[in-house]
């Protein structure tokens, strides 16, 4: 009989708001996705995957609109909380979400490079309550890898 690890609380909380996380991405490059020093989880950019596991790509402000800017950032967060997950192995050892730092792809007469983040930013708060409010740049850039429309990274206090 397999016998599974009971879920943290956290993942009881993100399991009764019907949150799914999608698997941590493989690094497409030189880089590791996360690296733990002392108390702190450094998480290397996530890019926004749509559900369906398709890259969201496109400037906001040309071919995308604000909504789908937020979504995308959303998208982010959810594989920064993935990565979260896999460097941990449990979602309650996070102390505090420190920092987000949220990189929009956009033309370069948009300036609503918050709002998007918000996608990001809510999320924590949503999973993290409290421990989710953080400090958080955003900036908007006129290209991120693979075209994708967002890009976000994160600094995390941990519990030991």
């Amino acid at each position: 009989m397999l016998l599974l690890a009971p879920m943290s609380r956290i993942e009881l909380h993100i399991a009764a708001e019907g949150i799914t996380l999608p698997a941590p991405a493989a690094p497409v490059a030189a880089y590791v996705p996360t690296v733990l020093v002392g108390n702190l989880l450094y998480i290397s950019g996530q890019i926004s995957f749509a559900a369906d596991g398709a890259l969201m790509l496109g400037k906001i402000g040309a071919e995308r609109d604000l909504a789908w800017g937020v979504a995308a950032a959303e998208r982010c967060g959810l594989m920064l909380v993935a990565q979260i997950k896999a460097a941990l192995g449990d979602l309650d050892r996070v102390e505090r979400i420190v920092k987000l730092g949220a990189f929009v792809a956009s033309t370069a007469d948009f300036t609503d490079h918050p709002k998007v983040a918000n996608g990001a930013s809510e999320l924590m708060v949503r999973i993290f309550g409290e421990a989710g409010r953080h400090a958080r740049s955003a900036v908007g850039v006129p290209a991120l890898p693979l075209d994708a429309s967002v890009e976000i990274d994160a600094i995390v206090a941990v519990r030991p």
